[in-house]
């Protein structure tokens, strides 16, 4: 528990916030378009495993214009 209370939740909050925003619309965005840039299901994983980045890479990469 000195862990959890050692950590400064007023800088993790946001980081954490943003990436749940962010990983949510892209989950949507990737069950919405018919055919995304690649297999659907390996941008599911990219989107879910690679926090932060996952579905920012997801956005620039993985849809088709």
């Amino acid at each position: 528990m000195e862990f959890l209370e050692s950590i400064n939740w007023a800088i993790l909050a946001p980081i954490i916030i943003i990436q749940l925003i962010l990983m949510t619309a892209a989950i949507i965005d990737l069950v919405k378009i018919e055919k995304p840039n690649g297999p659907k299901w390996v941008w599911a994983l990219v989107i879910l495993f690679i926090n932060l980045l996952g579905p920012i890479i997801y956005f620039v990469f993985g849809r088709r214009s």
